[in-house]
């Protein structure tokens, strides 16, 4: 059983059946415990095509309809691969189903890399399965957190990181849109335990939580960004709302050394003059691997390793004054959660646990 949305209309999904085929040599079959759904999976579905997430799991026919990527836990039920054996639980991307077949490759402590030909085009750390016996931020207690909040808080440690490898562009404050985000919040949280001036954009119905994290110093609505001090800045663009970032780049002429577009959590926005130019300097779309390759070559994926699991620790210890779960069980509670979470409805505090095999 597998969940599918419209790719046109995201907030339209439909339920398909799945016959459980023979395994063939060389794969492996891992039940699909559980998996998150958070704002991150609006991102994967707004740039599926541009940054092939529709082709993680492809439809088994090509038609309007894909399958979201989602992160989660499963453990191993069947193989066919040496080193990948049954009773592994392994940590990594998965489709909103009850079960998913992968090729095995590069089996060792850490985990295995799923080497499907569909899968080689896109960057391999999306591709990779982490043993949770030996992964470095694996807490049993704390699964729920990892899936809701790690995928979202390393990309936040990158866009952080970015910005300390360059001296933060010698400016003196980081802006956030949609700062009630979870990828938002990892980045205010970061920014502010190096002391950096933290500005959080976000809607008047989020404001008072936003507020109450205490990581923000300033936070202004969506259509007040006039009211945003005028110093030397950074632009971490995580709602996506050209009208928003037009206005801030206008606003901040002059004084805004970098704009970086992370996420697109206001996809369905329509812009209300497409053709209007936007004040230097030209946004760059944050591509996570990257900076992951920059750090590997650097540093080691041990070092890199280390200096997440320590960042990943502290932050989530922190999330647990706010973080709320709510767990979704079977095929209908899924697609409930799935359609508010990209319908935007949802509370910020809220973390949806999904699971079809129930």
């Amino acid at each position: 059983m597998i969940i599918e949305v419209n790719k046109s209309q995201l907030c339209a999904t439909r339920t398909v059946a799945e016959t459980a085929d023979t395994l063939g040599a060389g794969e492996a079959r891992i039940r699909v415990e559980a998996f998150a759904l958070t704002a991150n999976n609006i991102t994967y579905a707004v740039f599926g095509d541009t940054m092939r997430y529709w082709d993680f799991f492809p439809s088994e026919e090509p038609s309007d309809w894909g399958r979201i990527p989602v992160w989660g836990f499963g453990a191993v039920v069947e193989s066919n691969t040496p080193g990948c054996d049954v009773g592994d639980r392994l940590y990594g991307y998965y489709p909103m189903a009850d079960e998913l077949v992968i090729e095995p490759g590069r089996c060792d402590g850490q985990g295995v890399t799923d080497l499907a030909a569909h899968r080689a085009p896109m960057a391999g750390a999306y591709n990779r399965y982490v043993r949770c016996v030996n992964d470095p931020v694996y807490r049993p207690e704390r699964e729920a957190q990892q899936m809701l909040l790690y995928p979202l808080f390393f990309t936040s440690f990158l866009v952080d990181d970015l910005f300390a490898d360059h001296d933060d562009f010698d400016t003196q404050q980081v802006i956030v849109s949609s700062a009630s985000s979870k990828t938002a919040i990892g980045v205010a949280f970061l920014a502010h335990r190096r002391a950096r001036q933290v500005v959080g954009v976000t809607s008047s119905r989020n404001r008072a939580f936003v507020e109450s994290l205490g990581i923000y110093d300033d936070v202004i609505g969506y259509g007040a960004v006039d009211q945003i001090a005028r110093v030397p800045s950074v632009f971490v663009d995580i709602a996506g709302n050209r009208d928003v970032r037009r206005a801030l780049h206008a606003h901040c002429a002059g004084e805004l050394a970098y704009s970086m577009i992370v996420g697109d959590t206001h996809w369905d926005h329509e812009t209300e003059d497409p053709s209007a130019e936007l004040a230097s300097p030209a946004p760059k779309f944050f591509f996570a691997p990257g900076q992951i390759k920059k750090r590997n070559q650097e540093w080691g994926r041990g070092e890199l390793d280390r200096r997440v699991a320590a960042a990943w620790d502290e932050y989530s210890r922190w999330t647990d004054g706010w973080i709320e779960i709510r767990r979704s069980e079977g095929a209908s509670a899924t697609t409930d959660a799935s359609r508010e979470v990209l319908a935007g409805r949802a509370d910020p505090r809220l973390g949806f646990i999904c699971s079809l095999d129930h």
